[in-house]
Formats: structure tokens, C-alpha cells, sequence
């Protein structure tokens, strides 16, 4: 084999490797996040309206790519932190598998990307991409280093996609669907620093933000917020919902909350929530039978 062969070889092994670790860096397993654009066209009864559902589907992979490119720049800005970290390490940039240079390159052309396609939908639809996109990096940046803001950032990023799934196909939401979507995320971000409070030996190192939570904080934080959730979410199917008889769904939502916090506080979960309800059986089955339930009340009954 000639030189310019065992060289061109050896460039095509370094691409098939590049696209994997960029795609890897992407996190993937995070953009069931995304599915939150759903929302607004299931409960307008808009789901079987094929146009709009399309819409909807081109909103869902712009919110992939613009999360993607996101983590893109968190993982630049942390990555120092991150090779400290016991599974963070493993991310292609912290692990020195993904140059820095051509990942700040692919971020830029992914966020451009998404945010041209998403003002292409709709200036409505490209304005909350953009509002999405920075916030995010405000938070990669500066705010995951404010207590409590950093969770409530956390929260206004799914509303964002609620309010962009909303935009996509001009229908309004309703307030107490998105105060239901804040507390929920807030929920899922709270038990997720507890997680890594209890789990991480010296978490500051890895979280410097951590310093400023107590245990006994964050537990008293989770219990406020999952009444809340659970209310709000009754008085939404009741009142705020195209078919009140939503309200059989609450059991749902209470058991899969209850089954979430068994599994935070007795088997140590929480740490990636993506990867919980992909994992856990009886929650995944739990969440398929309120989408499931929801799809039947609103548009069979």
C-alpha cells in the first residue's frame, strides 16, 4: 500500500471518528427534553392535523440541534472541570477525543443553522429559538453559578419549547399548563443537584454552584415543588384543558412524580432524568399510559 493510500486511509478513519464523537457531544440522549414542543398541538387537539404536526416535528429537531449545539459550548467551557468529574470525563471533549477548535466550528454552524430554519418557520418560532439559545449560554457561561436562578433557567428552558411547539402552529397555551411545565422542570433540576450533592465526592469541585445547597434545603425545595406540580396539574385538566376529563390523568402524573422521588431518594436516581425514564420500566410505562390516556380523552371521547 502506497503512502498517499495508507494517508488517505488513515484521514477517512479520523472523519468516521470525528462525526461519531461530534455526534456523541451532540447528547443525544437528552433531546427527549425536546418532546416538551409536543404539548401545545396534543392538548389543542391539533395532533392528527398533519401540516401542523409537521411543523411541530421541523420545531422538535431545531430544539435538538440548538440543545446540541449548546452542550457544544458548555462542554468548551467546562471541559477542564469536566475531566474531574467521574462521568463527565468520558465526554469526547473532556477526554481529548474532540478538538476544541473544530467543536467551536460545528457549534456555530449548528446554532446558525437551527436559528436561520427556525425564522424560516416564523419570526414568533425564531424569536424563542433565540431567546432559548441565549439564555442557555448565558447559563454555560455565568448563570449555573447563581443559586436557585440556575434551576429556574433550567425551568424557562421547557417552557421555551412549549412556547415554541405553541408558535409553530398559532394556537395560545394555557397559564396554568406552562406553570405546571416550570414546576415540573424546577422538580426535575432540584433532584438532579441533590443527586449530585449526595453522590459526587467533593461535588464543589465539579459544581462550584453546589456550595450554596444543603440537603436539607434542597429537600425542602423538592417537597414544596412536588405538591405544587401536582395541584397545579389538577386544576389545569379541570379548568384549563380542552376536555376536563383530563382529570383522570392525575393519578398518572401523582404515581410517576411518587415513583421519580423513590427512585431519587432510595436508589440514588435523578442524576440525568433522560436517562431514568428511558431506564425505569414502571416510570417509562407510567409516562406512556398518561400520553396514551391523554390522546384518547381528547380525541376519542
Amino acid at each position: 500500500m502506497s503512502l498517499l493510500e495508507t494517508s488517505g486511509r488513515a484521514q477517512a478513519i479520523m472523519s468516521r471518528y470525528f462525526w461519531r464523537y461530534l455526534f456523541l457531544s451532540l447528547r443525544p440522549k437528552q433531546w427527549t427534553k425536546n418532546a416538551f414542543v409536543f404539548a401545545p398541538i396534543l392538548f389543542s387537539r391539533h395532533l392528527l392535523d398533519f401540516p401542523l404536526l409537521v411543523r411541530t416535528i421541523q420545531v422538535f429537531v431545531i430544539f435538538c440541534l440548538l440543545s446540541g449545539g449548546t452542550y457544544l459550548v458548555n462542554d468548551l467551557v467546562d471541559r477542564e472541570r469536566d475531566r474531574r468529574h467521574p462521568r463527565k470525563k468520558h465526554r469526547p471533549i473532556a477526554a481529548g477525543l474532540l478538538a476544541s477548535l473544530p467543536a467551536a466550528a460545528a457549534a456555530v454552524i449548528i446554532l446558525a443553522g437551527s436559528l436561520t430554519w427556525a425564522f424560516t418557520l416564523s419570526w414568533q418560532v425564531g424569536l424563542i429559538s433565540l431567546t432559548y439559545a441565549l439564555q442557555t449560554l448565558a447559563y454555560s457561561f455565568y448563570l449555573k453559578d447563581m443559586v436557585l436562578i440556575d434551576v429556574f433557567i433550567v425551568a424557562l428552558g421547557f417552557v421555551l419549547r412549549v412556547t415554541a411547539g405553541a408558535a409553530a402552529i398559532m394556537v395560545p397555551v394555557s397559564a396554568w399548563l406552562l406553570i405546571a411545565v416550570i414546576l415540573l422542570a424546577l422538580f426535575l433540576a432540584l433532584c438532579k443537584r441533590r443527586h449530585e450533592l449526595v453522590l459526587l465526592d467533593n461535588a464543589t469541585a465539579h459544581r462550584r454552584i453546589l456550595a450554596e445547597y444543603s440537603l436539607v434545603l434542597l429537600d425542602q425545595l423538592i417537597a414544596t415543588v412536588t405538591s405544587a406540580t401536582v395541584v397545579v396539574y389538577a386544576i389545569y385538566t379541570f379548568i384549563g384543558a380542552a376536555r376536563p376529563q383530563l382529570m383522570y390523568t392525575v393519578p398518572l402524573v401523582l404515581f410517576g412524580i411518587c415513583r421519580y422521588l423513590y427512585l431519587t431518594y432510595h436508589r440514588q436516581g435523578g442524576g440525568e432524568p433522560e436517562s431514568l425514564v428511558l431506564k425505569d420500566k414502571p416510570l417509562a410505562a407510567t409516562i406512556l399510559l398518561w400520553a396514551a390516556s391523554c390522546f384518547v380523552i381528547l380525541y376519542w371521547l
